[in-house]
């Protein structure tokens, strides 16, 4: 049983991964998707303080996560990235704008 909770834990990172889309090269040492990994780590949000305009949501899919940022689709995306959190049971999204 514990294989099978490590293979899933490790196939979602995986997907997290994937799920990742640099639009512009990361503007600060803390990539968008750093932060969006310690996001879905603590299930909760909170705002990095990055000296950018910075989005962050949840979501149901890493799309809705990403539609549910502060200004998405007000603003130009910089850089993003998005992670599941197993224990909240939803993903987290983090998109930086210029």
């Amino acid at each position: 049983m514990r294989f099978v909770y490590t293979a899933l834990v490790l196939l979602m990172a995986a997907t997290a991964q994937a799920e990742t889309v640099i639009v512009r090269g990361p503007a600060t040492v803390v990539t968008a998707q750093d932060h969006a990994i310690v996001l879905a780590r603590r299930g909760t949000l909170v705002h990095s303080h990055c000296n950018q305009y910075e989005g962050i949501g949840t979501g149901s899919t890493p799309d809705q996560a990403k539609r549910n940022c502060c200004f998405y689709g007000r603003r130009t995306i910089v850089e993003e990235g998005v992670a599941y959190s197993p224990s909240a049971r939803k993903w987290f999204a983090v998109i930086r704008y210029r």
